[in-house]
């Protein structure tokens, strides 16, 4: 017997290596040898006793393999010992419950230990609150109704907490159909096949690196790093794995061995049908059984040890297939989900299209568009939660959030549930969520006094919209200050959006909104009693959104860019400059850009109030801040904008207080464009016009630019100049840095305030409170909330675009129609041959 400090160590030298299993790597070597190591074995001893006893004395080290932690040198060897210690295993089952379940796992022992030591792997969680960096346990919340009459509110401005992690339905039939139907099941968060763990308390989760840069590594790869996928794949270093079933095999439960079947079947490229299958025992049988093909399948629940073993095994298949299709029956969106599993846990804004080419490359057969949507949906669902339970974790997240922050204002309004005519008081619809953060609000007051509101699609199980409001820094940084989750862009989505927006965000007086020019914002901006109206707040136009809509009328890019350059245009003259050009090309043109009003849409008229943005910058704020959120359910998405802008004021803050300490006074951004200006203004020709060194005239020696007036009037007093840089953005422009330099005064004290470094930092002063743990959360006694079925996305068919069509997206007429079975031209998926004959001779 080993001391306490000394165990066995088996080394497997013959057999393969299975990587795919949920006790982690497995062997099929079943006579290894055995080697005694203890705490004092240094890594020479262990390679002179591995060497000896497989009787290779004298042979290069390199010519052994060590699986799976690499053994280099004696630390290695401490470390092996300290798992040991810390993981030691209560019975003789080498099994790890909390590891994660791999398809095609073979009955054999751990690597590199004894039947004392398990195989440690992470553990594959529930993710809630996805952030940057840092792992916000558990962001998530109820909340607390106050019912209205119709449709009922809940508002909030008190504490926040973490509410219990998102539950996993259990597999809702475990008998499989004989003909399994692709696109048919809509039951989009059930569990699958694989990688199913236990619902957990978030609260208390490691979260992975989400939305980072799409790992396409992971392509290859299934749960653990290194793991080959499906049964027969093979493993990072080229091993294949088993290509045949043996009896005796084990899996963990059930879903592992279904999925181990369908991907054999699969990747043999041939069909099989289910006789019997319960919660005891399954078998399958070849389509083409009695035919010439014996290949069948029985595997039955062994109840003292929980697993599921082969019972009877007759292959391989001797059939041929009589068919050739670009598809196969077995794989259905369970077996897609579990490869796609780590593309989308790394990346959940993957798009469709590259996960249904990486699963074409990885099967050799290209599944349905549908198919692979309704896949990515349910790895969502692992992921970060239920999408129905999703919307019942909003109220307990209201409360848990206000607990967290006092002061965070979310608001809930939900529309009552009629069943038979009657009001279901247990249940409500989601309607419309409102939230935002104090550090938010606190943030907006020492930003420019402007604000970009647009509106973008959510891309998961349910449709709806989320509407963001956009502050910019002194440092031209954007910055979320509040959003809301609507059932779309209309008129009373936007004034609920809009108005509490005003009240709790956004008070200040003669505030500018930026938005494009859609109906329901502009009636939600011209209401009465909405506080948008001037003197209290202004309105400009997004010129992406205005040049956008005059290309559809007006084709060719010359003419866009020369509205765009009337538009950026900082003075009348200029803009009357390229509007003549404009008007050369086609008056028609100028007839189009005069029916909107000048001060929406053109930087000369709006008064400084733009400080030089003229877009909403949306597309960047949910690239670089918010990406991914729009593909997860409800709950992770506004749990997932707490982390975010957690982590984005602690690196802004950072940033800003690292520049303070070496003593800068203005904002990066500032030093740029004053450096810029100061490299032109030594080449002009200044004049003094009064006694108070305030009113100058600036001749330009040279051109510096496409336009240029030659001569500008410039008065440091009212901080203008002719050229419209001074005013329009805040800061000298080179004419006024020139007139600074010839009276030898600062130019400092004319920069708005708000590019000051200390306004910059003021910006991010307030950080965000850690989550509390959902635990302590308040309890939530309101009726449970339930998504709206109309916003149910299509349950066949490819899910219906929500992209507004432009000229861009015209399809190719010339372009010949395909099969999307055969990908042959001449006829569609539904008069296919292939599907004629394969129903006529059977599938193989």
């Amino acid at each position: 017997m080993a001391s306490e400090e000394s165990f066995v160590v088996l080394v497997h030298h013959r057999g393969s290596v299975n990587r795919k299993t949920r006790s982690g790597v497995k062997f099929t070597d079943k006579n290894p040898l055995c080697i005694v190591v203890t705490s004092t074995t240094s890594y020479d001893d262990l390679v002179s006793a591995v060497l000896m006893k497989l009787g290779l004395d004298g042979a290069k080290r390199n010519t052994v393999k060590y699986d799976c932690f690499t053994i280099n040198n004696d630390e290695d060897l401490q470390v092996m010992f300290l798992c040991r210690r810390q993981f030691p295993e209560s019975g003789g089952s080498n099994r790890n419950t909390n590891t994660l379940a791999n398809p095609a796992g073979s009955s054999s022992r751990p690597a590199v230990a004894s039947s004392s030591i398990p195989v440690y792997e992470p553990v594959v969680q529930h993710v809630a609150s996805p952030s940057f960096a840092v792992d916000l346990n558990g962001t998530e919340g109820d909340e607390v109704v106050e019912r209205e009459n119709l449709p009922n509110a809940l508002v909030g401005v008190a504490p926040v907490g973490v509410g219990d992690g998102f539950l996993v339905d259990e597999e809702d039939d475990d008998v499989e159909p004989d003909m399994i139907d692709d696109d048919s099941a809509d039951d989009i968060g059930a569990t699958g096949p694989a990688l199913e763990v236990g619902g957990s308390s978030s609260g208390t989760q490691q979260y992975p690196p989400h939305f980072s840069s799409l790992d396409l590594d992971a392509m290859r790869h299934e749960g653990v790093l290194g793991h080959a996928v499906g049964f027969g794949a093979r493993d990072v270093e080229g091993t294949t794995g088993l290509t045949e079933f043996q009896v005796g095999q084990q899996f963990q439960d059930k879903d592992e061995a279904l999925l181990s079947v369908k991907t054999y079947s699969i990747r043999r490229g041939v069909q099989y049908k289910v006789v019997e299958s319960d919660h005891r025992r399954y078998v399958g049988k070849c389509s083409e059984f009695g035919n010439g093909c014996t290949w069948l399948i029985r595997l039955s629940l062994r109840k003292r040890k929980g697993i599921w073993e082969v019972k009877r095994y007759n292959g391989p298949h001797t059939c041929l297939a009589t068919s050739i299709s670009s598809d196969h029956r077995s794989l259905d969106y369970h077996v897609i989900s579990a490869f796609i599993m780590p593309m989308v846990r790394a990346d959940a804004s993957v798009s469709i299209k590259v996960l249904l080419n990486a699963t074409a490359a990885h099967f050799g057969f290209r599944p349905t568009y549908r198919r692979v949507w309704m896949a990515k949906q349910k790895s969502i669902a692992l992921i970060y939660g239920d999408w129905d339970e999703s919307y019942n974790d909003l109220p307990r997240w209201v409360l848990g959030v206000q607990m967290t922050m006092p002061g965070s204002v979310v608001v809930l309004k939900t529309s009552p549930v009629r069943v038979g005519g009657q009001v279901d008081e247990s249940q409500a619809y989601f309607h419309r969520l409102f939230w935002t953060f104090p550090p938010c609000i606190e943030a907006f007051r020492h930003c420019k006094p402007l604000v970009s509101i647009d509106g973008t699609h959510l891309y998961g199980k349910y449709g709806g919209t989320l509407l963001i409001a956009i502050a910019q820094d002194g440092n031209s940084n954007i910055l979320p200050v509040a959003f809301a989750l609507v059932e779309g862009e209309n008129a009373e989505s936007w004034t609920f959006f809009l108005s509490h927006l005003r009240q709790h965000v956004t008070p200040q007086p003669g505030l500018l909104v930026i938005s494009d020019r859609h109906n329901g914002i502009k009636a939600a901006l011209e209401a009465p009693d909405g506080g948008w109206l001037p003197p209290s707040a202004y309105r400009a136009f997004c010129i992406r959104h205005v040049a956008a809509n005059f290309a559809l009328t007006f084709k060719g890019k010359d003419a866009r860019r020369l509205l765009v350059n009337a538009a950026y245009a900082k003075t009348e003259v200029e803009f009357d400059y390229w509007f003549d050009i404009l008007r050369s090309e086609d008056p028609a043109m100028c007839e189009w850009a005069n029916r909107i009003d000048y001060s929406l849409w053109t930087q000369h008229r709006d008064e400084g109030r733009r400080f030089g943005h003229m877009t909403t910058n949306i597309s960047e704020c949910v690239n670089s801040i918010l990406k991914g959120v729009r593909n997860l359910p409800v709950a992770s998405l506004v749990k997932a904008t707490y982390g975010r802008l957690a982590e984005l004021f602690v690196r802004k803050g950072r940033e800003a207080e690292a520049q303070m300490g070496t003593g800068q006074q203005f904002s990066q951004h500032l030093v740029k464009c004053i450096e810029a200006n100061m490299k032109t203004a030594r080449c002009f020709t200044v004049t003094l016009y009064d006694r108070d060194n305030s009113e100058f005239t600036v001749a330009e020696t040279t051109p510096t630019g496409s336009f240029s007036l030659g001569t500008y009037r410039v008065s440091l007093a009212s901080r203008t100049c002719d050229c419209g840089y001074f005013q329009a953005l805040h800061f000298p422009c080179q004419h006024a840095l020139a007139c600074c330099a010839y009276s030898r005064v600062t130019w400092t004290s004319y920069v708005h305030s708000v590019y000051q470094i200390s306004s910059v930092f003021s910006v991010y002063r307030m950080g965000f409170t850690p989550p509390i743990p959902e635990g302590f959360w308040p309890p939530y006694d309101g009726p449970t909330v339930i998504p709206d079925p109309d916003k149910r996305r299509a349950r066949e068919g490819r899910p219906r675009s929500t992209r507004i069509r432009t000229n861009m997206d015209e399809a190719d007429l010339n372009r010949p129609k395909r099969c999307g079975l055969c990908r042959q031209p001449g006829h569609t998926r539904r008069s296919c041959p292939q599907v004629g004959g394969s129903s006529q001779t059977g599938h193989h």
